[in-house]
């Protein structure tokens, strides 16, 4: 297996570096290149559809349908971080594309091949071609809680109130 190290960090190199190392897995198309930040402020990278040799001609996800969509990649999260895949919101708007698990989250610990789940919510069949953008992955520290069972909570102004009680909506 052969390696491509992909390093996710702000362009200007100023700190607050984070490296994702990434594997192609077996008949990806390297030409579509490691995911990648667009402009110097996205807080995403791009993540590819990229269809192994011979199924390059691109998939239909029919209305109301899911499908599991390839990125040609496998990655190492470094411990202590986490991956989240996130709709384009661009695709949401225009077409009804959306990832029904949003966020969908990697585990560092995680090894194997990066897939993005993708639902057609809109009202006509959408077609996924090879090299289409189709996600983004937000690299985030992660915080693991320690949990305890207590008898009673602290009180609070909002109390029990939930599901619109702050306002309208």
């Amino acid at each position: 297996m052969r390696f491509a190290r992909g390093y996710l960090w702000n362009k200007d190199g100023d700190g607050g570096v984070v490296t994702v190392s990434f594997a192609w897995l077996e008949g990806a198309d390297r030409a579509l290149g490691l995911p990648s930040y667009e402009t110097a402020g996205a807080a995403g990278a791009d993540l590819r559809a990229n269809f192994p040799a011979g199924e390059r001609g691109g998939l239909v996800i029919e209305a109301g349908a899911r499908a599991l969509v390839p990125t040609g990649l496998r990655l190492e999260i470094p411990q202590g971080y986490e991956v989240q895949i996130r709709p384009r919101s661009g695709l949401a708007l225009k077409h009804g594309i959306t990832l029904p698990n949003s966020p969908g989250t990697i585990d560092s610990d995680y090894r194997g091949p990066l897939g993005v789940i993708l639902l057609n919510a809109g009202d006509r069949p959408f077609v996924v071609n090879h090299g289409d953008r189709i996600a983004q992955m937000v690299v985030a520290p992660v915080v693991q809680a320690r949990f305890e069972l207590v008898t009673e909570l602290s009180n609070t102004a909002r109390g029990e109130g939930g599901f619109g009680s702050t306002g309208r909506g």
